[in-house]
């Protein structure tokens, strides 16, 4: 990931709704959610929605999918697992026992 990739993820999950679409989103990986049901779970207007999910999707963070009438958002795993990577990839100057409390912490979710 390159630093202009990494910014444009980091500011889009600068901004509270967005935030809280995204981590919603991963709550409901694999099967993601419908743009409606995303706005109506976070009380947020449709034409707002689209807006942050437009976002979220420039900056490599969500996908869609249509699946009739409706358009599916899923959290894109490998952006964010892009991301994450980039931020710690030069961690602890390559010392891995003083990044061994951030791995177990990660280790249940997987």
């Amino acid at each position: 990931m390159e630093n202009e990739s990494a910014i444009s993820a980091l500011g889009a999950l600068a901004q509270g709704t967005r935030l809280d679409v995204f981590r919603l989103l991963v709550r409901h990986e694999p099967d993601g959610l419908a743009a409606g049901e995303i706005a109506r779970q976070l009380d947020v207007p449709q034409n707002t929605m689209s807006a942050h999910l437009g976002i979220l999707a420039r900056a490599g963070l969500v996908r869609s999918e249509r699946q009739s009438r409706s358009i599916i958002y899923r959290a894109d795993l490998d952006g964010l697992r892009a991301l994450t990577l980039f931020l710690v990839k030069d961690c602890c100057a390559g010392n891995a026992a003083l990044c061994a409390p951030l791995i177990a912490e990660l280790a249940p979710c997987c």
